[in-house]
């Protein structure tokens, strides 16, 4: 064997070893259920047992994880599902030190409040909308409330 196709041979092995375990990674990980609506891939992962076990014993669980954890357009749901899902992959392949259950960021928090409005936007708002203010107001925007300020545990049975 000369020294070319030693070095297609070995080139061909190390590609096929990095080929294979990325695809033995993505059926381990049961990656195409991520592509679903279904709350069953929310719990895919050990980190999630406790949050998704509080959901199935909350006042929403009836209702998708998506509904309320992702935007509701079609392009920003599958940004954001892309995003959430490769840093997600980052930690538990990277982070030393797991979290029980992650928390919410500030961008799960914002889609969160909005998906609360887009639901019960209807009689919500005059809870919300009187509380929100300028800067001459008592309430400015950033300390005005919103639904998790008084339903903090509804849909994990835990704070938000």
């Amino acid at each position: 064997m000369g020294k070319k196709s030693l070095f297609a041979f070995t080139l061909v092995c190390v590609f096929g070893f990095i080929i294979g375990n990325g695809i033995y990674g993505l059926y381990n990980a049961n990656a195409l259920s991520y592509l679903s609506n279904d709350s069953v891939a929310c719990n895919n992962c050990h980190v999630m047992n406790e949050v998704y076990h509080d959901w199935t014993k909350s006042s929403h669980q009836g209702v998708e994880c998506i509904e309320c954890h992702l935007p509701h357009s079609f392009t920003r749901k599958w940004l954001a599902k892309a995003y959430t899902g490769l840093d997600h992959a980052y930690h538990f392949t990277f982070d030393k030190h797991l979290p029980t259950n992650f928390t919410a960021n500030a961008d799960t928090k914002a889609w969160v409040k909005e998906n609360c409005m887009r639901c019960h936007g209807n009689y919500a708002h005059n809870a919300i909308n009187p509380t929100k203010g300028g800067k001459e107001s008592k309430n400015p925007v950033n300390n005005s409330l919103d639904c998790i300020s008084c339903h903090h545990n509804v849909g994990h049975l835990r704070d938000f």
